[in-house]
């Protein structure tokens, strides 16, 4: 997904951060049901990616289908989905899937929240995830029962349960939705991709800082209060040491970056000078 796609997602993810604290599985799965509504028609689809209608329009026409059958939640992100811009077609409902599977992994994270580390929860989901995909790779015989078109969708639910039957209630839904509605991908391959966000949504709870200097204890302590502070939530915080940083202090944690040395700062004012 690229350009004005990629930009309606990124601002759906960012919509959507409000609702996570709350969120639940039952608001991933309404969203999983829209997708396959979407998904289920090719007219709908146009109609929705239409950039000749208004997005209230597009919005409506969503609410319309599905109000009453989901959540006010599920009705509103949908319909938000359905009035942003889009290149393609199938990009809404790549979208519905990323913004469903992101929930999931939410209620896992909150889970985590009460761990001392604050990753638990996301990491016992990625395990689950990754586990159904080292079986699915060492089995020819699971991946044609996975792929045969006669299956129905509670007997690969129910082979699911058989081969992973300890996995989270996250990882059911995720693996879940990947062998019943892969999307035509494998399965495997689905579940990947929402291993990867669940990996990047677990970025969140790392902090990488890069000093110039080995930190003291007290440093050390002052920093982790700082960034627990500043962040909201128990970070865990890997300090690396980078003389090249000349002074100052660089702090990732995600994607977002605090760049306070001395070598951001010379690179800001070059580019003011050449600016």
């Amino acid at each position: 997904m690229a350009g004005i796609s990629s930009e309606s997602l990124t601002t759906a993810l960012a919509d959507l951060e409000a609702k996570l604290p709350l969120a639940s599985l039952q608001l991933a799965k309404d969203l999983f049901g829209i997708l396959g509504t979407v998904d289920s028609s090719a007219g709908l689809r146009r109609a929705l990616t239409d950039p000749s209608r208004s997005g209230d329009e597009k919005s409506a026409l969503v609410k319309q289908l599905v109000g009453g059958k989901v959540s006010a939640d599920a009705a509103e992100i949908a319909g938000g989905l359905a009035s942003s811009r889009w290149a393609s077609a199938r990009d809404i409902g790549d979208a519905l899937e990323t913004l469903a599977a992101t929930v999931v992994i939410a209620v896992a994270e909150k889970k985590s929240a009460v761990s001392a580390s604050g990753i638990t929860g996301l990491e016992e989901l990625e395990n689950d995830l990754f586990a159904f995909n080292q079986v699915v790779a060492s089995s020819h015989e699971v991946q044609r029962a996975l792929s045969e078109p006669q299956a129905t969708d509670a007997a690969k639910l129910a082979l699911v349960g058989k081969l992973l039957p300890g996995i989270s209630e996250e990882a059911k839904v995720l693996i879940g939705q990947a062998v019943t509605a892969p999307r035509g991908v494998k399965p495997s391959k689905l579940v990947e991709s929402f291993a990867k966000l669940a990996a990047k949504r677990q970025q969140r709870w790392i902090a990488t800082v890069s000093v110039t200097r080995p930190l003291t204890e007290t440093q050390a302590s002052r920093l982790q209060a700082g960034l627990n502070a500043l962040y909201g939530r128990e970070l865990k915080v890997n300090v690396n040491v980078e003389p090249s940083l000349i002074g100052g202090i660089r702090v990732q944690v995600g994607d977002e970056v605090l760049d306070a040395s001395v070598i951001a700062r010379l690179t800001e004012l070059r580019r003011q000078l050449a600016g």
